[in-house]
């Protein structure tokens, strides 16, 4: 997609060039239809004032007159009724003329080459060098007829003149395009910061100042750019503190009623109200994770500027981890395999360790019974890469686009009745880019899934 500083630039040289086009047109049309005749009638008058001055002057020599006219700035040509020809001044480039605007000439009438020479364009119009495009008039020497042709020399004339209009042509086209360049910059430029900006609050980032001022629209633009930017801030920053005061209070409830119902499966119960009191200790673990996870998010949205980074060997983080939850493995009965060569990167550990919990209760929450899990480590010099491959029960192709939305869920029957927030692969999305890094997914539907994270080795936080 082109820019919108070639596509201005490009449009207002268009515009120029067919504005040209279309002048020297309109020009063309003019000259052809009021100029053309206006020259005819200009340079007959003149003809005939020459004829009129031989007739009355019959001493005069033919030669010399003629010469001198031609050396003025005028192409003669005169015939007599005996066929003898003769040239005066600049050489005519084509010799064109009819035999039947001879005969008419030497009768006594007027050739009006000039206001009937075909119609072409401007240029070879008026400047054409032929004996077609000229003026005939007769006149009378020492008792015999003459016809005498003439126009101007249009080279001796204006030689030097076209050649001016013709660079200052060039030089106004040639500035006209390199100011266009120019504005067109400095006009779009306040857009690409717009444009920018609007790229960082997609990111969340609200805290955007542009050097924008000018007092026109797109002035007035930035300002409520800036407007809405503090705006979001402030809701941003309200969103951020309700999810953090609201977790805490929570959580505090929670670990009460978990007490409580330590206290009452230690009671003599019957086997029914047990299990009612499983259920809702089940769902109170449920409800306190889901806070925890929250308050993790909100500690990263905060944490973006406050990373605690350090040098830490994350094959033996990652080998924590599954130690961590290999009873959860051994209960589904999953076997793991990894490859985790000792490898050693600058990070914030705590956020990186959640990344890799995050990603392997997963793959054992949506592994089958009896499944495998496959984790591999690579070190690719600048960046690691790190693989968890499941073969869970995998998503299809339109489901991928919304798997790191905060509290969304594959919708099915199976992944209804397995526990999980939803808020996990948000959780992993943003930490990977708070460390510069990328997160890919590959799944089918029954197959399983892989993510890959890619992480750099060295970071400049």
């Amino acid at each position: 997609m082109k820019s919108l500083y070639s596509k201005f630039a490009i449009t207002t040289i268009f515009i120029m060039l067919l504005s040209g086009i279309i002048s020297f047109l309109l020009s063309n049309i003019h000259y052809q239809s009021t100029l053309k005749k206006q020259n005819d009638e200009k340079m007959t008058h003149i003809a005939l004032e020459v004829s009129k001055f031989i007739q009355s002057h019959d001493e005069v020599s033919l030669n010399e007159y003629f010469g001198h006219l031609g050396l003025i700035g005028y192409q003669i040509f005169i015939i007599d009724n005996k066929g003898n020809r003769q040239f005066f001044g600049a050489p005519y480039r084509e010799h064109n003329l009819p035999n039947k605007a001879l005969e008419k000439v030497l009768n006594g009438e007027v050739y009006h080459g000039i206001e009937n020479f075909p119609h072409k364009t401007f240029v070879t119009g008026f400047f054409a060098n032929e004996l077609m495009n000229t003026v005939g008039v007769p006149f009378e020497y020492q008792n015999d007829k003459y016809a005498l042709f003439l126009r101007p020399d249009i080279k001796l004339l204006f030689n030097e003149m076209h050649k001016m209009f013709g660079w200052l042509l060039i030089g106004t086209i040639s500035f006209s395009i390199i100011l266009v360049l120019i504005s067109t910059k400095f006009l779009v430029n306040p857009i690409t910061k717009l444009n920018k900006a609007t790229a960082l609050i997609a990111e969340g980032d609200f805290g955007i100042k542009l050097n924008i001022k000018r007092n026109d629209e797109i002035g007035d633009l930035a300002a409520s750019f800036h407007s809405m930017a503090s705006k979001l801030e402030k809701v941003n920053e309200m969103r951020k503190e309700f999810i953090s005061n609201i977790s805490h209070d929570i959580q505090s409830p929670l670990s009460n009623i978990k007490g409580y119902m330590k206290l009452l499966k230690s009671s003599q119960l019957t086997e029914q109200d047990k299990q009612y009191i499983e259920i809702v200790d089940s769902e109170v673990s449920r409800l306190s994770y889901m806070t925890k996870q929250l308050l993790l998010l909100s500690s990263i949205d905060s944490k973006k500027e406050m990373l605690e980074p350090k040098r830490f060997n994350v094959s033996e983080q990652i080998k924590n981890v599954i130690r961590q939850y290999q009873w959860n493995l051994s209960e589904k009965g999953i076997m793991i395999s990894y490859s985790l060569p000792e490898t050693y990167i600058y990070g914030d550990s705590f956020l990186l360790y959640s990344v890799w919990e995050n990603l392997l209760t997963n793959a054992i929450k949506y592994s089958e019974e009896e499944g495998e899990i496959d984790i591999n480590l690579n070190d690719g010099g600048a960046a690691i890469e790190v693989s968890f491959k499941d073969q869970g029960i995998g998503m299809e192709s339109e489901e991928l686009d919304r798997i790191y939305d905060r509290f969304y869920r594959v919708d099915s029957s199976r992944t209804r009745s397995i526990e999980g927030t939803g808020l996990g692969l948000s959780i992993v999305q943003s930490i990977i880019e708070m460390h510069n890094g990328e997160i890919k997914v590959e799944s089918k539907k029954g197959e399983g899934s892989i993510f890959t994270v890619i992480v750099p080795k060295e970071n400049d936080f």
